[in-house]
């Protein structure tokens, strides 16, 4: 790696204002980038309040991009380039935002085609620490973009498929438009494996895997006909990616150990605790009461399907199966708001619990063919029934006391 650092900064004082980095990684841009620089700059000197430098990403450009770039960092030493011999707008931001001194770096794609007005909402929740990862959205609610059709439908489509297969709650993961808290992006680079457009993607699940808080700014964006992404081998290896990075979670390879990690609320009026832990539980009993009521219609379904051609203990412990798991997930999802820890000691504990709930419920089946020979189907399902809703009422007490456990002063 070569480059050019600037070689002013102002100095350290008792006033000390905090530094942004704006990364620009660039591949043949000899056209567009002196003039996109240029635009940049002057937003940034008139209506960004913070101190700032521009860092160029050259991405082994094979036309005058470099020179342009070095030009540029010449005029003004708030220009910065790096030179990369490979190829990659991931391998371009893992090694700027490692490389770079500031306390906040962000990025931008260089057709600026993200509206420039979002640069300093993007970056304010970081400053402030309400946030440690902000991007941009072109899907959010308030946003406005101009594009055509097909990359409307594939946009929309990939980023639906990143919230069924992860349940992300961002909107949209591949907007070139974001920024991050340095001192907790840096921890997470190291575990970014993808190096080309999966990189934002793969970046904010590890992020959200990890619980940082990802901040949405809905920008104003329109579509550069000059795109040099190719979107048929583009949008294979992102899910390939998506693949990996499940594997990742469930093998707990996606687990940050050294991120700053945020404080827990603490109410400063003891009342308030107790009325966040009342709120917490009937949340929690409303939540587990629409997943169970759903799990149980679903488990009973199954049941009435499988139990022409199989045994009633094997038809239900294949209900229960297909049920359980999905149930846990939806559980720590939305019941239990992601606690509990790894995903994989929950879903081994949640098999546990899922053990004794298949056990009670077979024991009922058990104790009504003995006590009644030949059942009715109606008299089957409705033993079932109840037992399932005895059996519910446990499995909510174990989960929410043993599986979800929370810490203490949580609710």
């Amino acid at each position: 790696m070569t480059g050019t650092q600037a070689s002013a900064r102002p100095p350290e004082s008792a006033t000390r204002t905090v530094t942004v980095d704006v990364v620009i990684p660039v591949y043949n841009e000899e056209r567009a980038l002196r003039g996109c620089i240029d635009v940049l700059r002057s937003y940034l000197d008139e209506q960004f309040p913070f101190q700032w430098n521009v860092t160029i990403v050259d991405n082994a450009s094979a036309d005058g991009t470099l020179a342009i770039a070095d030009e540029l960092a010449e005029a003004d030493d708030r220009v910065r380039v790096l030179h990369l011999d490979e190829k990659g707008r991931g391998r371009a931001l893992r090694t700027a935002w490692q490389w770079s001194d500031a306390d906040v770096v962000a990025y931008m794609d260089v057709d600026l085609s993200t509206g420039l007005d979002a640069l300093l909402p993007l970056v304010a929740p970081l400053v402030n620490g309400h946030s440690d990862i902000s991007i941009g959205s072109r899907l959010a609610p308030g946003a406005r973009t101009v594009r055509g059709p097909k990359r409307e439908l594939i946009s929309r489509c990939y980023n639906a498929l990143i919230r069924l297969s992860h349940g992300a709650k961002f909107s949209d993961a591949q907007c070139g438009f974001k920024a991050a808290r340095a001192e907790v992006i840096r921890p997470l680079l190291d575990h970014v494996r993808d190096d080309n457009w999966f990189f934002d993607t793969e970046l904010l699940l590890l992020a959200e895997h990890n619980g940082l808080r990802v901040h949405e700014v809905p920008v104003d964006w329109v579509e550069d006909v000059d795109t040099r992404v190719r979107i048929g081998p583009t949008a294979l290896a992102d899910i390939r990616g998506l693949v990996r990075v499940a594997r990742a979670k469930a093998g707990g390879a996606a687990r940050v150990d050294d991120l700053p990690r945020r404080p827990e609320p603490s109410p400063a009026h003891p009342d308030a605790v107790v009325s966040r832990r009342d709120t917490a539980l009937v949340w929690q009993l409303l939540s587990f009461g629409a997943i169970g009521a759903v799990s149980t219609a679903v488990t009973l379904l199954l049941y009435a399907t499988l139990r022409p051609v199989m045994d009633p203990l094997l038809a239900n412990l294949f209900a229960l199966i297909v049920t359980t798991m999905v149930n846990t997930e939806a559980n720590r999802r939305f019941t239990f708001l992601g606690a509990g820890g790894p995903s994989g000691r929950v879903h081994f504990q949640g098999l546990v619990v899922f053990g004794l709930y298949y056990a009670f419920t077979s024991a009922a089946l058990l104790v009504l063919h003995s006590a009644v020979p030949e059942p009715g189907r109606m008299l089957e399902l409705t033993v079932l029934l109840g037992a399932s809703l005895l059996g519910t009422a446990g499995r909510f007490v174990l989960l929410r006391g043993w599986v979800f456990k929370q810490g203490k002063g949580k609710p």
